[in-house]
């Protein structure tokens, strides 16, 4: 891994805020699907083939008033994003693909659904990510250049998105920085733009003791190691936030203070991974 390289007017941290857009594109028998979301705050899920309205308005709570606030947000510090969407998700609610285009943000896809392409044939997984490419394109103005799977991935992911024209890929938690990485059955590397669950507010629904004050210092500690590290070396940060998450009254404050806290610092870089994966391109050979 390459540290001969430095970020734009040398500085110390890129931080890479990471809104994903899943509600709407979520596994429901309303669209086909033969069971409910099983990601649920309450951790409610049967096998039984019926429909959880309860866990579709809590998904859809994040459309209606957790996307706005988090807009609004990023509006007032000025903070450019990257939001890895379910293609769906944006042309259902399209006030959200809309935002992301006035902003000048990027949109990374997170697959057309928010459903797993682990049990995929080429095929299909191909035709999945083509129809989340033109989706996105429509919705957005852009097509996507980054992939974020729903966690599980095949042996034909990475040269799948290499063929179809993705700079980056983001299933990776391995490091701090970017970096080259072999494309298996390709002879070309692929960049990775590294993501992060430990700093990433999931916590919150699948740790219900996880509280807001636990996620903002765990955020803070985290921006403080990599800010210090970054005076020797490229560090960068990611920061993964859900609509249905930390939308919510009760800890969108917490995303406040966060933001508060590292815009006040010096040497910060706010880029979308788009930009991070290019300016690495650019200065790394690989």
């Amino acid at each position: 891994m390459s540290n001969n390289y430095q970020w734009p007017k040398g500085a110390r941290l890129a931080m890479s805020v990471v809104v994903n857009v899943e509600e709407g594109s979520e596994y429901t028998v309303k669209d086909g699907d033969k069971g409910m979301e099983p990601v649920d705050e309450l951790s409610v899920h049967l096998k039984k083939p019926m429909r959880n309205y309860g866990n579709e308005s809590n998904y859809q709570y994040g459309i209606n008033e957790g996307g706005p606030r988090i807009i609004k947000l990023l509006d007032k510090y000025d903070i450019r994003a990257t939001w890895t969407a379910a293609a769906l998700s944006l042309e259902r609610a399209p006030y959200l693909a809309q935002a992301i285009a006035r902003r000048n943000d990027e949109t990374c896809s997170h697959g057309y659904r928010w459903i797993h392409q682990f049990r995929m044939d080429e095929t299909e997984e191909r035709a999945f990510i083509r129809n989340a490419v033109e989706s996105i394109k429509k919705t957005t103005g852009k097509r996507p250049l980054g992939w974020l799977s729903r966690y599980l991935l095949t042996e034909n992911t990475r040269r799948l998105l290499q063929e179809e024209g993705f700079l980056y890929h983001m299933d990776d938690y391995s490091a701090d920085a970017p970096f080259w990485d072999e494309v298996q059955g390709s002879d070309k590397p692929m960049v990775i733009v590294p993501y992060a669950l430990d700093s990433n507010d999931m916590k919150m629904w699948v740790a219900p003791s996880y509280t807001p004050e636990a996620w903002l210092k765990y955020a803070k500690d985290t921006f403080d190691v990599l800010y210090a590290e970054g005076e020797e070396q490229p560090r960068m940060m990611s920061i993964g936030l859900h609509l249905r998450i930390i939308g919510r009254p009760g800890r969108i404050w917490a995303l406040e203070e966060f933001l508060k806290y590292v815009s006040s610092k010096d040497g910060v870089w706010f880029a979308t991974r788009q930009d991070i994966a290019e300016h690495f391109q650019t200065h790394v050979s690989v």
